[in-house]
């Protein structure tokens, strides 16, 4: 529920083109190009006489802790703050901004969960009634060959064993977490994006500022216009999951990566790894095919569509995870990425990192004096410590050679012998550490050098056209407003995506967004985007072969709705 903000303050007048990415240098696209991204973030307003005469003033509230990101990790780290707060009686004020229109909204897993972190978090979670409903009896895994299936033996200790865990609906164990942090005394603030970092004069971190609200398609402002407000803390915890929008910042701005692999990832459709090289292959319409094998379809049949979403994931392990601490601020959950990739669960790592988290900062959180702030940020290096000293960090550590071993001569079967050599046996305490191969949006190969996609028709009852599912995720945005998929130059997509690779944004995105048109006098081809398609699964920022699409947030409340997927 939305709560009236307290301690109000009138910040002083902002640089309107102050945000945590920096813009282009350049006012808008080359002239030759059709105008694409009117985003502030790439045209900065102080420089629009449009602009010019508007009220740019922010209102600003004192908390101690800000939470980015109303996720498992989130919440169960303002679970975790006011629960040691309330064993020393002390008040702490903690308040989570979330972009979905409700909790759980944008939340989107198989979802086979793990109960280890919960069981710490909320040991009477089943008498507090927890959508846990479904225990797994049986594990079945396969390789699928084209018409066939070859069983695997599901070992015991093999990670992808999942005795003792939980089938659910992730949206709904997000909720129900969101009614305990409330109970809790946890401020939920949902529909409000987080839409920049802020900093002090020292370059800590000071908190966050929600997006601005009332800006027209064309980047101008309405007679609605409302300025976001900022939220000040004494760290912020940044849990916005796979490729966050400020993490990307904050990587930049604090040299987070400079130690790590670069992120590896997947779409959450089925498993389709976005490292794959062929700029033709459709994520979409490779889960379409697959429901249509001979092992997969008896499942389905006589079944109906009731729902439909995608979503990316972390999978580079261990030896990706960036530094997890800066000045005023920490990184928790699928941000920085603590996903089990062979297990694929990432839930239980994240609830336990922001469980970490708060027990770190806790400690270390000063009394403020009524209407006092902060001048610096903390730092909170303590996190980083109890995170590799906990079974997170051992279970991780553990399978961290899996997901690189599949790059080999081999493929395929050459990671499962991997897996099953040094993972069985010696439960991945190789003296070794493997790396993988690089950015996923370095992978694809020119079009010329690949083949086309043959991919079949959907037959509507099985397998379906992708307008049809996006329709089902409840995606809505505000449609006068400037598109959140931004672009850093409007005419790479044609002169390279498309020259080069064909375009291949109109076939990773999973939701429609992106497709090529004539242009209006019919000379050639221009990129439109369909921004209120988007279902925020980040994939074109991830997958773009010319890094030039950077995905910000819309206004806040718009993406998908989904019911408890």
């Amino acid at each position: 529920m939305m709560k009236p903000l307290s301690k109000q303050l009138r910040c002083p007048r902002l640089d309107p083109g102050a945000l945590g990415v920096r813009p282009t240098a350049r006012r808008w696209a080359s002239s030759d190009a059709p105008k694409i991204t009117t985003h502030y973030s790439i045209h900065p307003r102080d420089q629009d006489p449009r602009w010019e005469g508007t009220e740019m003033e922010r209102f600003a509230d004192q908390a101690d802790v800000v939470v980015v990101g109303a996720g498992p990790a989130g919440l169960s780290a303002a679970i975790r703050l006011k629960q040691l707060a309330l064993a020393e009686e002390r008040e702490v004020r903690v308040c989570v901004v979330e972009k979905a229109s409700q909790i759980g909204a944008h939340t989107l897993s198989g979802a086979c969960l793990e109960p280890s972190a919960l069981n710490e978090l909320l040991p009477d979670w089943k008498e507090r009634g927890a959508p846990l409903h479904t225990p797994v009896t049986e594990d079945i895994f396969s390789i699928l060959t084209e018409k066939h299936r070859i069983p695997v033996p599901m070992l015991p200790g093999l990670p992808m064993n999942n005795h003792g865990n939980y089938i659910v609906r992730l949206g709904n164990l997000v909720r129900w977490l969101g009614e305990q942090a409330e109970e809790l005394g946890v401020e939920l603030y949902p529909g409000y994006a987080a839409a920049e970092v802020l900093f002090h004069e020292d370059g800590s971190v000071k908190g966050i500022a929600t997006n601005d609200v009332g800006i027209a398609k064309d980047g101008s402002p309405k007679d609605t216009f409302e300025r976001g407000m900022e939220l000040h803390a004494q760290v912020t915890l940044f849990g916005e999951g796979c490729h966050g929008h400020l993490a990307k910042q904050l990587y930049r701005h604090f040299n987070l990566r400079q130690n790590c692999e670069p992120q590896t990832y997947a779409i959450g459709l089925k498993e389709v790894g976005l490292d794959y090289s062929n700029p033709y292959l459709s994520p979409f319409r490779e889960f379409q095919r697959w429901k249509h094998h001979p092992f997969v379809a008896p499942t389905l049949e006589g079944g109906e569509r009731i729902g439909y979403g995608a979503r990316a994931l972390n999978e580079g392990g261990v030896q990706s995870i960036p530094e997890l601490t800066f000045p005023g601020g920490i990184l928790i959950g699928c941000s920085p990425g603590f996903m089990n990739v062979p297990k694929i669960k990432g839930t239980h790592t994240a609830m336990k990192s922001g469980m970490l988290a708060a027990e770190a900062v806790f400690p270390r959180l000063a009394v403020l004096e009524e209407d006092s702030a902060p001048s610096a940020g903390l730092h909170v290096p303590e996190y980083a410590e109890s995170l590799k000293a906990s079974w997170v960090w051992k279970e991780l550590h553990a399978v961290r050679n899996i997901r690189p071993s599949f790059h080999n001569y081999l493929g395929l079967y050459g990671g499962m012998v991997y897996t099953g050599i040094f993972y069985w046996i010696l439960r991945g305490k190789e003296p070794w550490t493997l790396k993988h191969c690089g950015l996923d949006s370095d992978q694809l190969k020119p079009a010329k050098e690949c083949t086309p996609i043959e991919y079949p028709r959907p037959d509507g009852k099985l397998s379906f056209d992708l307008l049809s599912s996006v329709a089902l995720s409840g995606t809505n945005h505000e449609g006068d407003q400037p598109a959140h998929l931004t672009l850093r130059d409007d005419s790479v997509p044609v002169e390279r995506n498309l020259a080069i690779y064909d375009g291949p944004e109109q076939r990773f995105c999973p939701a429609g967004v992106y497709e090529y048109v004539p242009t209006d006098d019919g000379a050639g081809m221009r990129l439109q985007i369909n921004a209120q398609n988007c279902v925020h699964c980040k994939t074109c920022d991830i997958k773009d072969p010319s890094q030039n699409i950077n995905w910000v947030v819309p206004e806040g409340s718009g993406g998908p709705a989904y019911n408890g997927m």
